[in-house]
């Protein structure tokens, strides 16, 4: 069902409920006044009567029933009976027979002092009147044709009104609803028109900061993201493309030149070293790939565990002087360092210790004299770790796209490498809610700064 329906079926049945209960009130108030003021005419007239029958004397039974027939404050189809102690009829107005008087009901007037009920559509009202020596029970009834008959109008009334009322709330509430989804009607059609080629369009958000402002933002926001993502798979896979290429199409060429004709055994060896060096340069490339779609998956597929930073600094030290033996790698820590629990992060070993690696590795490739230079240092809830070269340095333009995959710097075109490292220690530091920033002179060196969470 379509949200325009359910807000009007809605919004019909809250103001249904409350005109129904409101009608019902007014009706049921109304009809209790009807009764209340009908009973006490009644009882009023009927007490007057008794007055007329038992305190005057020149009034008796014959004149005071002639007084009544002509009397024209009696209600319709007024009945007053007088029974006095002995139970004896002394009054009766209109015909016997039509009230049924038992003797039980005069002794629960007796014991009462004032009962009301219905019978054969008469109010009827029994009371006691007591004068000087005496106690007489008054049994007054009637018909309250004019009250019930202005109760039913009342009641038509109510009826019609509600019935209007619910077409112009119908009416109403269907045009309130399209009125009010309109805008939403916009962005889904906006939505609509939006496809992988057309990302780079945007709703309108308007001028207000109501809901629908928000949730436009919200899409926005959405495909903001869904276009750098997009723009970056592009690159990557162009990217990826022509870096995977670029060795097997050496590799295709120099085995399709060395098989052209019969060489001699050195000549062979020269051509599978050769080709051996592409592809370790090809398997290096795969394995920085498959780390870095690692690297983007969600953290609930990584297996995370507390790790101590300064073993994976030594084995990264290790490994890179023991490859690269012109590199030189100084380790140092803050005066600040108390105990081994400042050291420990919570993370990946795998892939922290490829960032670290990544970023020393950097630092010796890219310094003139391949020296790197590392200090660590706890802050509140987080471990800095610096990363100092003194090497050819990064453009100032250039820092805001370092950390896109294959971008390589221009002045950085000159040293081995394939742009995915970098990247890669992004993704990772990401990962792991941590943060990653740069300050850098253009021919005097860099240094990265790596902020991890304790937790």
């Amino acid at each position: 069902m379509q949200i325009r329906k359910k807000l009007t079926y809605r919004f019909i049945a809250i103001v249904a409920f409350i005109l129904f209960f409101s009608s019902l009130a007014i009706y049921i108030s109304s009809a209790d006044y009807r009764r209340d003021d009908f009973y006490n005419r009644l009882l009023n007239k009927a007490r007057n009567t008794a007055k007329l029958l038992i305190e005057v004397e020149e009034v008796d039974a014959k004149l005071l029933q002639r007084m009544e027939q002509d009397n024209p404050s009696s209600l319709p189809e007024e009945k007053i009976v007088i029974f006095n102690y002995k139970n004896q009829r002394i009054f009766n107005t209109g015909e016997k027979g039509v009230l049924k008087i038992s003797q039980e009901l005069i002794d629960q007037i007796r014991l009462e002092e004032e009962v009301r009920y219905e019978e054969n559509g008469y109010e009827v009202v029994g009371f006691m009147f007591a004068d000087t020596y005496d106690r007489f029970v008054v049994i007054a009834a009637g018909k309250d044709i004019y009250g019930l008959s202005k109760l039913r109008n009342l009641r038509n009334i109510l009826l019609f009104v509600f019935a209007i009322s619910i077409i112009i709330v119908s009416i109403s509430g269907w045009l309130f609803a399209g009125q009010a989804l309109h805008p939403i009607s916009k962005l889904v059609e906006r939505v609509n028109n939006i496809s992988i080629t057309s990302l780079n369009l945007r709703l309108d958000e308007g001028k207000n900061q109501d809901e629908i402002s928000q949730l436009a933002h919200t899409f926005n926001q959405m495909l903001e993201r869904l276009e750098k993502a997009f723009k970056m798979q592009k690159n990557f896979i162009a990217n990826a493309s022509h870096e995977l290429r670029t060795p097997l199409t050496a590799i295709t060429g120099q085995l399709e030149v060395v098989l052209m004709k019969k060489r001699n055994e050195e000549e062979y060896r020269n051509t599978m070293a050769s080709v051996l060096d592409d592809m370790k340069s090809l398997n290096h490339t795969s394995n920085r790939l498959l780390l870095l779609a690692q690297a983007s998956s969600e953290t609930s597929q990584v297996d995370i565990k507390p790790v101590r930073v300064d073993d994976l600094l030594w084995q990264v030290q290790q490994e890179l002087t023991k490859r690269n033996t012109d590199y030189f790698i100084e380790i140092g820590f803050s005066e600040t360092m108390e105990d081994e629990a400042q050291l420990t992060v919570i993370g990946n070993e795998q892939l922290l210790k490829t960032a670290i690696s990544n970023l020393a590795e950097n630092g010796c490739k890219y310094s003139d004299d391949h020296k790197m230079e590392i200090f660590v240092l706890p802050k509140s809830k987080h471990l800095h770790i610096l990363f100092k070269d003194h090497g050819i340095g990064i453009a100032k333009e250039e820092l805001k796209h370092i950390f896109e995959p294959f971008h390589r710097g221009t002045n950085a075109l000159g040293y081995k490498g394939h742009g995915i490292g970098l990247s890669l220690v992004d993704r990772i530091v990401h990962l792991h809610n941590g943060k990653i920033d740069i300050t850098s002179t253009l021919g005097q060196g860099t240094t990265f700064t790596l902020i991890m969470p304790y937790s």
